[in-house]
């Protein structure tokens, strides 16, 4: 069998969905990684800045989990929820405490979609209702309830769905009619627009699911706080609060382990969806919720993948290099860094309208200086310029997909970090012309 890169492409092409998107004009096919690196069939070595999409939380080939893994398939690969998992029960004691939320139940899954799918269920369960609020701009995941919560019209292929959707302004900060209010006149028209909704629902409305930042979306958010005004407002109605934390979670944003201490003020949410990182590249969902609501479903219910040995076994080693390395800490001083090189490299680039982010979930939003509007084409340019430059990033914000995404392993390095905005700066001068 060849290994040109054209030739698995149009295997690719052959069997696979038309819509299985891929990047670049010449995809590339990674074969290995180590720390912050990965390489292509061809030989290339990149900088990696985007993790396989915020699941590389660690790093490549990290020999604690590439261990834990090893061994754990030696003894036995799986056995489902059916029996005793000691390595599932040990993970779900550790994320119950960390998740802050009282008397937690945890139930794992294989995906974040998984994860989110199960969330909606309990909440939708527990309230009797199908009515859900969701913010404009999200992604939830793509299985057939979830594209139904999710307001990124790019990744919601079908408008039918089992749920009924409201849809709530509060994620996107620097655009929209509230633009151009303060923090705190933002957070109250949120609000307002929050109080509007829920007074023209038919019945009970089971929760808001929202992204504490909004990933596909961009690396959009709204201001601290926000999640904590509504959840006011959730409460006089009963109404659960749903955190999606599927990219926020595991102290990427720096300032906090979870996005939700961000608007801590009332307390953690009823129901914590999570999933990429965890992993650290293994496929690990899961849920979070107080025992009244986890509890709620009324018939058998197993998982056949969810909380694999295996994957458990990942996760714990992961978990546990995580908080021993203070990673949380290196994102927040490190994506502290690089945002700031990211700010410098892109200063008088007139196609970047803003550099954004929390720790090391960055956004980098262009447009067309001509018109002030999206520029998804240049965002294509830039990812190919950067490749060439040995740097891969990632890109989305809603429909055009106009916003670099940068979210390196944690454990990335103040050189690294350097590097990367070098490359990101000089790919943004080549794909724009130079300014």
């Amino acid at each position: 069998m060849s290994g040109r890169p054209e030739e698995l492409h149009a295997r690719h092409r052959a069997v696979l969905p038309d819509w299985l998107a891929l990047y670049y004009d010449r995809p590339i096919e990674i074969t290995h990684g180590e720390g912050r690196h990965v390489w292509d069939a061809e030989g290339n070595r990149y900088l990696d800045f985007f993790g396989g999409i915020l699941t590389t939380m660690t790093a490549h080939a990290l020999p604690e989990v590439t261990k834990a893994v090893s061994e754990q398939a030696g003894r036995i690969l799986h056995s489902s929820t059916l029996y005793l998992n000691r390595p599932m029960i040990e993970l779900a004691e550790r994320v119950a405490q960390l998740s802050g939320i009282p008397d937690a139940r945890v139930f794992f899954t294989a995906s974040g979609t998984e994860a989110n799918d199960t969330a909606l269920m309990l909440a939708t369960t527990h309230r009797r209702s199908n009515q859900i609020v969701a913010m404009r701009n999200s992604y939830h995941g793509r299985s057939f309830s979830a594209v139904g919560i999710t307001g990124n019209t790019a990744w919601s292929p079908t408008s039918l769905s089992p749920l009924q959707t409201l849809w709530v302004h509060g994620g996107v900060r620097s655009s929209g009619p509230f633009a151009e209010l303060s923090d705190a006149e933002f957070t109250a028209a949120c609000v307002a627009d929050l109080e509007d909704l829920l007074g023209q629902a038919q019945s009970g409305v089971a929760a808001l699911i929202a992204e504490p930042v909004q990933g596909v979306g961009g690396f959009t958010s709204g201001p601290d706080g926000l999640f904590a005004a509504f959840r006011e407002v959730l409460d006089r109605h009963g109404i659960l609060w749903i955190s999606d934390e599927v990219q926020t979670g595991w102290g990427r944003t720096g300032e906090h382990f979870w996005g939700w201490q961000a608007h801590q003020e009332n307390g953690p949410p009823d129901i914590l969806t999570f999933a990429k990182g965890i992993g650290n590249g293994v496929s690990i969902g899961g849920v979070v919720a107080r025992a009244e609501v986890m509890n709620s479903l009324g018939a058998n219910s197993i998982s056949t993948f969810g909380g694999s040995p295996v994957t458990m076994a990942a996760g714990l080693a992961n978990l546990s290099y995580l908080l021993e390395h203070d990673l949380q800490g290196n994102a927040r001083r490190v994506g502290g860094l690089l945002i700031e090189r990211l700010r410098a490299a892109t200063a008088g680039i007139a196609a970047v309208r803003e550099v954004r982010g929390r720790g090391l979930m960055i956004g980098i939003e262009l447009t067309d200086p001509a018109t002030g509007g999206p520029a998804p084409a240049l965002a294509a340019a830039v990812l190919e310029a950067a490749r060439a430059g040995g740097l891969l990033v990632g890109k989305g914000g809603g429909h055009h997909s106009s916003v670099l995404r940068v979210a390196p392993p944690l454990s990335l390095t103040v050189a690294e970090a350097e590097e990367g905005a070098r490359i990101l700066g000089e790919a943004l001068r080549t794909a724009t012309g130079g300014g």
